[in-house]
């Protein structure tokens, strides 16, 4: 019974290990993508502090990471056809870092993106715009996708890390929008639905504007003030 139980624990412990280093390359790629998120918002950070001297405020309200979880990564990966491998994710996925970046102003956003873009360690990969090109339902946000180096124990690594930029009122509706979207049994029609999330979407559209051009004024009377 004793010599049972020995083989048992020896069996667990080899399983362990094989399953440690059957990870282990997932777990590296994860925090080399922690990293590169952690990097991108640092430099936002710095814009955000060095702006807000040069124009007495700061150019976004808020900024957010996150990681895109297991399932997640698995279900997209099995979507479009391709291998649930490490090598696989960082060839054929885009988003698994992302920041979004909240600002007041739609001009506030290309500023940002701009001088994001134009640092000589970052690589503008992709831009989409939906603030200029709305999505069908009204979606309107930018895109970045970006590569920025890590520097790990022995080597200098590009990751990939993917930027949204949005107003405020971008972020409330396509947060609601989602809640909205995904609710189960829903007994009004969805076309009527989807109709109506489109029509809020322009009226946010028109109002963003409406207070960009407020905004502006405002600058320009304090411009002719001093």
């Amino acid at each position: 019974m004793v010599e049972k139980i020995d083989i048992t624990a020896r069996e667990f412990i080899n399983r362990k290990s094989e399953i440690i280093e059957q990870t282990r390359p997932f777990a590296e790629l994860m925090m080399r993508y922690n990293c590169a998120m952690l990097e991108v918002k640092t430099k936002l950070d710095v814009l955000n502090k060095q702006l807000s001297l040069e124009n007495d405020r700061n150019p976004f309200e808020s900024i957010s990471c996150r990681i895109k979880s297991v399932p997640s990564i698995i279900e997209k990966l099995t979507r479009k056809g391709y291998e649930l491998t490490a090598t696989s994710i960082e060839e054929n996925l885009n988003d698994v870092a992302g920041i979004r970046v909240i600002c007041s102003f739609p001009e506030d956003i290309y500023l940002l993106s701009d001088r994001l873009c134009s640092q000589d360690d970052i690589r503008l990969i992709e831009r989409k715009d939906y603030i200029k090109n709305p999505k069908p339902n009204g979606y309107r946000s930018l895109h970045l996708i970006v590569e920025i180096p890590i520097f790990l124990m022995d080597e200098k690594k590009f990751m990939r890390v993917e930027v949204q930029f949005r107003t405020i009122a971008m972020d409330f509706w396509a947060s609601l929008e989602h809640k909205l979207k995904y609710k189960k049994d829903i007994e009004t029609d969805i076309e009527e639905i989807s109709a109506e999330l489109k029509a809020c979407a322009d009226e946010i559209s028109r109002l963003d504007n409406k207070m960009q051009q407020i905004h502006n004024k405002i600058n320009a009377s304090k411009q002719n003030s001093d």
